[in-house]
This record gives structure tokens, sequence and C-alpha cells, in this order.
């Protein structure tokens, strides 16, 4: 909710072979496994499409929350680099206000101090740097640039040893692995299933088949300049469809995001249709952002047809896309309203192969079972 409310230098690739790495649900979001430094350390890692930095736990961390895996320890490893103040990286960063010091600053030994916040308060700030990052053996970037955090705080677990930013912009993973190609394609499993899938890079993302649609994708400045915006036109629920008035661009395709969250107005009139389509009583949950839930999940039978329509694309959804359990035997409509940026989180995207295309400003859907992929 908070990411809706208020979302107001190129290394060269050595590779071998295809370029992938394994995928975890955690917690309804996705870790990523990824290597760093030399000898590499292997880290799982949370992705994220809505941001660019890529960056780690460091020591030393004073300042971190718990992590099972030891802290990166850039002296540990002989490519790591800390990259001075006023470098192309370092300009590249977003502008933060902390407590009245501007960042990017000039650290006391001429390095770059970052510090880079998300709008769900949480937060990384140390040195700026360059390493080596791989996914096993088959590929290695070299000059990898990222954040070697020395206090981080947000809502992260122990599995979580960073993040890495797959946006548009310079800083991000995918716009570093250099001749691999700006391409990247997911496939996310449901959070219960505890199974890794596979993330793809370059021409090997591509999806095919009679299923893909594809929508294409708006630019947009400031804070959604890296973000995956392609235009939401209506949400069909049974055979009435809720059209969308704004146009160029009015939905973050987000993998951080766990719900999806519309304009209240959408929100409202879909609201209304799913609860008209299922017909059972509701359970009244006190104190919960949910408001529309249902009891006995297992009894409900009348679950609407439910699509939604991008320009270009169009998407049936299942039940485990749009409907979340919060208990044994209570299930509540996993959609919210916002007056802020409207967000299609990745329970919408369960299930579905997703490829993002940075060049060709698209992003395409293919239904399938992620178990299996």
């Amino acid at each position: 909710m908070s990411r809706a409310n208020h979302f107001g230098q190129s290394s060269t690739a050595e590779t071998s072979e295809l370029v992938e790495t394994d995928i975890f649900p955690n917690d309804a979001s996705y870790l990523m496994k990824i290597s760093v430094g030399t000898p590499p350390v292997e880290r799982w890692a949370l992705a994220d499409t809505g941001s660019d930095l890529i960056w780690f736990q460091c020591s030393p961390c004073p300042q971190c929350y718990p992590q099972n895996t030891p802290f990166f320890v850039p002296k540990s490893s002989t490519t790591y680099m800390s990259l001075p103040w006023g470098s192309d990286p370092c300009n590249s960063l977003p502008k933060f206000s902390v407590q009245g010091q501007l960042y990017p600053k000039c650290g006391t030994s001429n390095e770059c101090t970052y510090f880079y916040s998300y709008v769900d308060k949480s937060y990384t700030m140390g040195e700026l740097g360059a390493e080596s990052v791989s996914f096993g053996q088959a590929a290695s970037f070299p000059r990898t640039v990222f954040g070697c955090g020395h206090n981080n705080n947000g809502l992260y677990n122990k599995n979580n040893a960073g993040l890495v930013g797959l946006g548009q912009g310079s800083l991000s993973l995918v716009s570093q692995m250099g001749n691999v190609g700006r391409k990247f394609s997911n496939c996310l499993p449901p959070y219960s299933a505890k199974t890794t899938t596979k993330l793809r890079f370059g021409e090997e993302a591509a999806i095919s088949g009679n299923g893909v649609v594809s929508t294409l994708l708006f630019t947009k400045h400031g804070f959604l300049s890296s973000s995956y915006v392609p235009n939401l036109e209506g949400i069909t629920v049974g055979q009435h469809t809720v059209q969308i008035d704004e146009s160029n661009g009015n939905i973050v395709v987000d993998s951080r995001t766990t719900l999806t969250i519309l304009p209240s107005r959408v929100y409202k009139k879909v609201k209304a249709l799913v609860k008209q389509a299922i017909g059972a009583d509701q359970f009244i949950v006190h104190n919960d952002i949910f408001k529309l839930c249902y009891r006995n999940a297992n009894s409900i039978q009348n679950f609407p047809k439910f699509e939604v329509h991008f320009t270009g694309a169009n998407l049936s959804l299942k039940p485990q896309n749009f409907f979340r359990p919060i208990s044994n035997n209570v299930i509540c409509f996993a959609m919210l309203p916002t007056n802020g940026t409207p967000f299609y989180g990745n329970m919408a995207q369960i299930d579905f192969e997703v490829e993002h295309d940075l060049d060709q400003k698209k992003v395409s859907f293919a239904p399938v079972d992620c178990t299996k992929k």
C-alpha cells in the first residue's frame, strides 16, 4: 500500500551458455539466486522490477537486519572496487535528502556514499562499488555496479541478503548485462509451492506459443522512469466490464508488490461485481486492509470469470490471482483501492510466464503451470 500511495557504466559479459538463475517464493515476494565477489559467494536477494539499484548487506554492518548468511565482505574479494564521488555511476543515483544531507555524497576517502529508499519506508545506505556478479559457472559479469549496504532496514526477513533491481534504469542488473541483451523473463509459482523456477536473461528469455500476448510500455519520468508501465483498459468480472478512462500508461507491473492496487473508483465497481457473482455471506475481518472476505473457502463455487484487459493483451486470471487466504478458513479479495499509483502485483502474475523487453518496450504474458517450468 505504501508503494501505491507514495510512488510519488556497463559491464562486459563473460558467458558460455544460457544465462539463468533460480527464483523462489518467500513471504509473498520472490528471491533470486545470485553470486557476488571473487571467489564467488552465493546469496538469495529480493527480485524487484520496480527499482534499479543492486545492493547487498556488507560487513561491517552496524545497522543491518538479521540474515541467515554472513554479510558480504568486500575485503575478502579480489575483484571489489570502490567507486569514487563524481563517477558516472555515482551521478546516476537518484537524489535523496536525509536529515539535511543530500545523497549521494562524497565520503571521507572520496568514495561515493549512497542512500536509496523505497516507498514502503525501507532503505539502504552505504558505499557504491563495482564487483563481479555471476550465475553459477555459466555467466560472469565483472565490474557490475552495486551498493555495499552498511545501514539497511525494512520489510526483509532472514532469507534475504539484499535486493536486485530489475527496472529499466542504467544501474539495474538487466541494463548492466552488456551483450546478453536487455530482456528477461520469469515464471512465479504460488507462494505455497515452495519450488524454484527460472529467471532467464537475453534472447533465451523470449517466451513463445499460442497463448502469448503482449502490451506496449509507456515512457514515464521522475519516480516512474525505471518502472514497467503498460495501459490497463478494463477489468471483466463475469459478464460485466469496468472501463478505465486513463490512458498512456496507468499501472505499474511490479514483482515486489504483492497485491494488485486499483484506482479507487475502479476498485469499488470491481469489488461489487465480485461480491455479486459469489453471492455467499461475507465474513467481516476487523482491523484488516481487506474489505471482502469469506469463510469456508472450499464451499465457494461461484468464483467469477475474471479478466484484465491491457492494450493488446487480455489475461484470464484464476482465483489464486485475486483471492488470498489470510487464515486456515478465511479468504479475501486481494485487490485494494488507491488514490495514488496503481500496481499490478506479483500475486496477479502467479502461473504466468512474464517477459520484460526493455528495447522493444513491451511486456508479454503466457499462462502456464510455473511449478512445471
